[in-house]
C-alpha cells in the first residue's frame, strides 16, 4: 500500500479514533452535532478533548513510523552498497530479464572494480586490451552507465599514463581505435547507430583528440640515479633480458638506446623465438620470407605474421570465470563458491571471452 501521506488511510484527510473505529474528522463531527442537539454537550465536550489528545497522539505515532522508514532505507542502501564492493559479478547462462537486468557491461564495470585494476600493472594490459575490443565491436551497445563507465576508466589511465610515463604506445593504439570507430558512429547518426545524444558523442571526440595530443607531447624524462644501468650489465644479461620480451615493437626501440642493445636486437635466434612463441607451425610454414642467401628472415616473417594472424595474449593477472557458481572474478579476490574443489571449476577468461559473456 503506497503512503501517499502521514496518514496511510487518505491524503490530507484527518482520521480520529471513537468507540466504534476510526472516522473521519468530518463525518464524526456531524454524528457530534447530533448528539449535542440531544443534551449532551458537556459529555461530548469532555470526548472531544480526548479525542484530541488521542489525534496529536496518532500524529507523533505517524511522525515515529515515517523516521523509522527513512531509516529502513538507508540501512537497506548502505548494505546494498556494501554488496557492490565484491569484486565478483553472477553471469546467468539462459538468455532472462535478469540476465538484461544485471549482467552488462556496465555492471561488470563497477563489479569488478576496473577502477582498481588499472593500478595493478599485473592487470594493466588486460584491461587496455578489453577497452580495445570494446571500442572496436562493442561501442554502439553500450548502455549510458556503461558509456560513462567505460570513459571515466578510459580517462584515469590516460593521466595514470602522462604521470607515470609508462605504456604511451599502447594507450595511442587504444585512442587511435576509439577515435576511429566514434568518427564512423558520428558519420552514421541518421541510422540511429548511436546510444545516446550526438553532442556528447562529439564532446567525447573533442577529448580523444586533446588526449592524443598530450600524449604525442609527452617527454619521457629520465631519472639521475648513479646506480647500475642497463647498458653496465654483462652482455649475456642484457641478451636475456632482450629474450623476456614478447612484443618486436619494444625489442626495436630498447635496439635503438645503444649500439650494444641494437647488434643485440638485430639477432636472428632471438626473432625466431618470438615466431614461434606467438604463432603455430602451419602458420610459419604458410609465410615464409627468405633473404638473399635462402635463409628465414625471422624479423620481417614476425611482422608479416602479425597483420594476417592474431598473437599470442600474455598478460600478468586475468579474470576467471567459475563454471559451477558462474560467477566472473578476480582471482586473488575469490568469491563464495560452493564447490567442493573450486579449483578445478575456475577457467581463465581471455579479454575477447569476456565480451562474449555479455553478448545478448
Amino acid at each position: 500500500m503506497p503512503f501517499l501521506g502521514q496518514d496511510w488511510r487518505s491524503p490530507g484527510e484527518c482520521w480520529v479514533k471513537s468507540e466504534d473505529g476510526w472516522k473521519s474528522s468530518q463525518f464524526y463531527r456531524q454524528g457530534e452535532e447530533e448528539e449535542e442537539s440531544s443534551g449532551h454537550r458537556g459529555k461530548q465536550l469532555c470526548n472531544r478533548l480526548q479525542e484530541e489528545s488521542n489525534e496529536n497522539k496518532f500524529v507523533e505515532d505517524c511522525e515515529v513510523i515515517v523516521k523509522k522508514r527513512k531509516k529502513d532505507r538507508f540501512n537497506m542502501n548502505t548494505q546494498s552498497e556494501y554488496f557492490y564492493r565484491e569484486k565478483w559479478i553472477h553471469v546467468h547462462k539462459g538468455s532472462t530479464r535478469e540476465r538484461h537486468g544485471y549482467c552488462t557491461l556496465g555492471e561488470a564495470f563497477n563489479r569488478l572494480d576496473f577502477s582498481s585494476a588499472i593500478l595493478d600493472m599485473r592487470r594493466f594490459n588486460y584491461v587496455v586490451k578489453l577497452l580495445q575490443l570494446i571500442a572496436n565491436s562493442q561501442l554502439t551497445s553500450l548502455s549510458g552507465v556503461a558509456q560513462k563507465n567505460y570513459f571515466n576508466i578510459l580517462e584515469k589511465i590516460v593521466w595514470k599514463v602522462i604521470e607515470d610515463q609508462q605504456n604511451p604506445r599502447l594507450i595511442k593504439t587504444l585512442l587511435q581505435d576509439l577515435g576511429s570507430a566514434i568518427c564512423i558512429l558520428i558519420r552514421e547518426v541518421g541510422r540511429c547507430v548511436l546510444v545516446g545524444n550526438i553532442n556528447i558523442w562529439v564532446y567525447r571526440m573533442e577529448t580523444i583528440l586533446n588526449w592524443q595530443h598530450q600524449l604525442n607531447n609527452l617527454k619521457i624524462t629520465r631519472s639521475m640515479s648513479n646506480g647500475v644501468t642497463l647498458s653496465d650489465l654483462p652482455l649475456h644479461m642484457q641478451r636475456s633480458i632482450l629474450y623476456r620480451f614478447s612484443d618486436g615493437l619494444d625489442i626495436i626501440s630498447l635496439g635503438q638506446v645503444t649500439s650494444t642493445l641494437h647488434m643485440l636486437s638485430e639477432d636472428r635466434h632471438l626473432w625466431k623465438k618470438l615466431c614461434q612463441y606467438h604463432f603455430a607451425e602451419k602458420q610459419l610454414h604458410r609465410y615464409p620470407i627468405l633473404t638473399e642467401n635462402s635463409c628465414v628472415d625471422w624479423k620481417l616473417m614476425y611482422f608479416t605474421l602479425q597483420k594476417y594472424c592474431p598473437k599470442k595474449e600474455q598478460y600478468g593477472d586475468v579474470l576467471h570465470f567459475c563454471r559451477h557458481c558462474s560467477i566472473l572474478f578476480w582471482k586473488d579476490t575469490g568469491h563464495p563458491c560452493t564447490a567442493n574443489n573450486p579449483e578445478s571449476c575456475c577457467i581463465p577468461v581471455s579479454p575477447q571471452h569476456f565480451i562474449d559473456l555479455f553478448k545478448f
